[in-house]
């Protein structure tokens, strides 16, 4: 692709380029009127086109502005938007601190004039802010076209879905909270595992999402996409919330400030935020299912030039689940769609994480973050894949579990400056992560009986990397993005059933160029093309034991995507997309490996709305297509089980001044192949949820209703080979979890 060749070329021309004289420059801050602290991500824009975003101090730069009186257009999802006149003298800089107010979101003030290449940000900043979020699972739904599907009770991460990818559990999407990493390489329950239970959704502030490999940022598994979810700074109030619903279900979250308002008058904040929750689940054997989150958070800004962060939160989870069962044990009325052929499955599980993060401004204009992360992980989750398949007495149940150590530290400078008159922005980033598994187990066991070890032994992974991101403006509608990523890996494995006494050890390093372009027709229409190489790694035992075989292949993407705003209500984007894999990697369970599965290739397209209305109501929609198919395989044994062909979310929901809100919301997923050949299909389903809400002085009142049609829906579907206890022979077909039911909930919030 010589996409680092294109990026120097571009960089050297643009550096020659003739500078102009005589021209003056807008710079400043924009605050939050309340809390006074940086808003990052508004838009502003001046009489004439010019325009820039703030940074993460809130800052702008306008450079090259011939003399004369402009208005100055400040506006932010969220925020009333805000005209102030400026004058701009030559060969001098204009200082300006424009504070927003919050309001209610008006779709008639969001600009598109991002930095970012993709539209998705303009998006993510809409669905934010007018999507109901109670769950975690309801906060990676903002991901348009993310599925997901829980199979295990609930304490085990979803199995995803997207852009023709089942990802598992994290293989092929990089998540973080906080700049904290969630997938966990080389676990003991697939490549990527990302728990994302550990986020309490009411601290969710922002949600910074892109899809594809295009952004030096990210590296490993950041392939099909990656979320970054932020968490709040500040909270505006107190508040505990209680929720009640079917099956024995109950749920209670909080969150308090610490310090008095003198503080925040200081811009400081110190709270912390806790949820419990617990249920007996929809099946016919009880989850007992448990969990606990708590998390604290300081943050201080000092002046405009330095922001400290200390983040810390603790999680535990344990339950049973049913897991899947054989479709013919339903039919023959053996089993309820309910019911379990083992009921013993589940585990418990838990994470602690600490961060310190602190982003500074220089006087030189550069600016820098440093953020140092800790987290302590614990896993273990008993599954029956095959009931007694393998073993006729005891049966098939498998235990899985380690114990995790993740060491974590990243650094990223920025820099934006003039390049004769087109405006640059340099960052520059490196760090590492270092993951010391102890005990990474598959045994056959169940929960009262050990009988052998299959694997067993410890793991040390380590991931270092640096990268530069470089965007120029070529003209003020005109930006490329140019970014080399380099990451090296240090393997590390002891297998303790195998008498080892030290670590077997493997490197390897790769590069990853990306090339984007966006152009921007106006302020209303903007075109886009990405380019970039991504990977994923493969599990360390796995590398190891195959002489060092597949172990960082490549993933090569294209984007071809337009966003328009054809009117004041109305936000359209639409995107054209080819993947193509090296390697697909296929996580066993019951034999705790990670199988190669071939090239792949993936085109598709992606098509999102948002529509307002009038001022209560806000409509959206997003529909996604997708070809994915085996290269190396014959015709009509190339395709990739379980990928989602055609996938569509949409709703309408409504916030009216008077305190009543609500949403009606739809998530379709067609029958997909469950097999390479396509023999075995996996059901597809259209559900229905409806949320109402109602706001009274301090008190929020909610209903919600989960599969309003009460559909009968299978969640996680596989083709699985299996065995009963009566059964002389194995039969291979379909195994799923069904869905939930029509789900009632109710709860109700004192803010304080």
């Amino acid at each position: 692709m010589h996409l680092t060749k294109i990026f120097c070329l571009i960089f050297l021309i643009i550096l020659f380029a003739p500078g102009f004289a005589q021209t003056g420059v807008i710079n400043g801050y924009v605050n939050d009127a309340e809390s006074k602290s940086p808003l990052s991500g508004a838009s502003i824009n001046i009489t004439g086109g010019k325009g820039d975003n703030s940074d993460m101090f809130g800052k702008f730069v306008i450079p090259a502005i011939n003399p004369g009186q402009y208005e100055l257009i400040v506006s932010h999802i969220g925020y009333k938007t805000e005209v102030v006149p400026v004058e701009v003298k030559p060969d001098l800089l204009s200082t300006i601190t424009i504070n927003l107010r919050r309001s209610d979101l008006d779709l008639s003030e969001v600009r598109i004039n991002s930095k970012k290449t993709s539209g998705l940000s303009t998006i993510s900043a809409v669905d934010i802010r007018v999507r109901p979020v109670n769950t975690s699972q309801d906060v990676l739904r903002i991901v348009p076209g993310l599925f997901i599907a829980q199979h295990a009770g609930g304490g085990k991460a979803e199995q995803i879905f997207l852009r023709g990818f089942d990802i598992d559990h994290g293989t092929d999407i990089a998540i973080s909270v906080d700049g904290i990493p969630v997938n966990m390489v080389s676990h003991a329950h697939g490549q990527g595992y990302a728990d994302l239970h550990f986020l309490i959704p009411e601290t969710v502030e922002k949600a910074d999402f892109d899809k594809g490999p295009y952004f030096s940022q990210k590296g490993n598994l950041a392939t099909s996409a990656y979320v970054d979810f932020s968490t709040k700074d500040f909270i505006e109030s107190n508040s505990i919330k209680t929720e009640i619903s079917q099956f024995n279900t109950q749920r209670l979250s909080g969150m308090l400030k610490l310090f008095n308002k003198t503080s925040e008058r200081n811009r400081q904040q110190f709270y912390v935020a806790s949820e419990y929750s617990s249920t007996d689940g929809y099946f016919e054997s009880p989850q007992n299912f448990h969990r606990f989150n708590l998390m604290g958070k300081y943050n201080a800004w000092f002046g405009n030039q330095s922001q400290l962060t200390i983040t810390a939160s603790t999680f535990d989870s344990k339950w049973y689940a049913s897991g899947q069962i054989p479709e013919r044990a339903v039919q023959a009325g053996i089993i309820t769609r309910f019911g379990a052929i083992d009921n013993t499955e589940g585990g418990n599980t838990s994470r602690t994480n600490a961060s310190i993060r602190f982003n500074k401004q220089w006087k030189s204009n550069w600016k820098t973050t440093n953020q140092v992360y800790f987290s302590r992980y614990k896993f273990n989750l008993y599954s029956n894949f095959t009931f007694f398949l393998e073993d006729a007495v005891n049966g098939d149940m498998i235990n899985q579990r380690e114990t995790r150590n993740i060491f974590g530290y990243t650094t990223t400078a920025l820099k934006s400056y003039l390049i004769g008159n087109k405006r640059a922005l340099t960052e520059l980033g490196a760090g590492f992560r270092h993951d010391n598994v102890t005990d990474i187990e598959l045994s056959k066991a169940n929960r009262e009986t050990f009988f052998n070890s299959i694997q067993k032994g410890d793991v040390k992974e380590t991931n270092s990397f640096a990268y530069i991101n470089q965007d120029i403006m070529l003209t003020e509608k005109f930006n490329i993005n140019a970014g080399l990523r380099y990451d090296h890996f240090i393997f590390r494995y002891k297998d303790e059933l195998a008498g080892a006494s030290d670590f077997s050890k493997q490197r390897k390093g790769i590069v990853s160029p990306k090339l984007n372009m966006s152009y921007s027709l106006s302020q209303k229409i903007k075109i886009y093309l990405n380019n970039g190489v991504g990977f994923h790694s493969n599990d360390t035992r796995v590398i190891l034991d195959n002489q060092a075989k597949d172990i960082l292949p490549r993933v090569y993407g294209t984007d071809l995507g337009l966003i328009v705003k054809p009117g004041k209500k109305l936000i359209l984007k639409a995107a054209l997309w080819h993947l193509y894999s090296q390697q697909e990697f296929v996580y066993v369970g019951d034999a705790g490996i990670v199988e190669p599965s071939g090239k792949t290739r993936r085109i598709g397209t992606d098509i999102s709305a948002r529509y307002q209305f009038n001022k209560w109501l806000f409509g959206d929609i997003d529909i996604n297509l997708t070809r994915a198919r085996a290269i190396e395989e014959a015709k009509g044994e190339d395709y990739v089980p379980l990928a989602p062909s055609l996938t569509s979310i949409g709703g309408l929901t409504a916030k009216t001044k008077n305190g009543f809100s609500g949403s009606l919301r739809y998530r379709f997923i067609n029958s997909r192949p469950a097999n390479e050949t396509n023999t075995v299909r996996a059901e597809g389903y259209l559900l229905v949820d409806v949320t109402a809400a109602y706001r009274f002085k301090k008190f929020d009142f909610t209903l919600s209703v989960e599969n309003l049609l009460n559909r009968d829906w299978r969640e996680a579907q596989f083709d699985t080979e299996s065995r009963l206890s009566f059964e002389a022979n194995p039969v291979s077909e379909i195994h799923y979890t069904p869905g939930i039911p029509r789900f009632l909930k109710a709860g109700v919030a004192f803010h304080f």
